[in-house]
């Protein structure tokens, strides 16, 4: 996959992550940080409007895929960063959002609410990760 594929696919990906919270939830995600919390209430909404089929790997995989992608492209326009399509683990290739030295897997923290603890806050960790690069 080439890199402007890779930004293509992830740009709409976002799009779709906007389009679902919208039509599932009525929840507004505009592209900009305050919206970030709004990602937190889309994910749970998932769990408790479809707790059966959120939880099937395949939606498991889309939701975290078009929730990360979402984050990541916000972070894109706040503070850069290219998109990598990490695959060192052949059998689970990853994308990350690559910023200077740090990489941030905005999938894998949506995964970690959806999946392993709804605590989790997806918005606390946008917030860290983009306070790593705009103090």
């Amino acid at each position: 996959m080439t890199q402007i594929e890779l930004d293509t696919l992830m740009k709409e990906t976002a799009r779709d992550a906007v389009q679902a919270a919208k039509e599932e939830f009525n929840i507004e995600l505009d592209f900009s940080a305050d919206s970030i919390a709004n990602v937190d209430s889309t994910i749970m909404g998932f769990v408790k409007n479809f707790p059966s089929q959120s939880l099937e790997d395949k939606a498991v995989f889309t939701i975290c895929n078009m929730y990360g992608a979402y984050l990541g492209e916000v972070f894109r326009s706040l503070a850069g960063g290219t998109w990598h399509y990490d695959t060192s683990t052949p059998e689970a290739p990853t994308i990350l959002l690559v910023v200077d030295d740090k990489s941030y897997a905005f999938a894998g923290i949506c995964y970690e609410k959806l999946v392993k603890n709804p605590d989790v806050s997806v918005s606390s960790y946008f917030s860290q990760a983009l306070g790593n690069h705009t103090n």
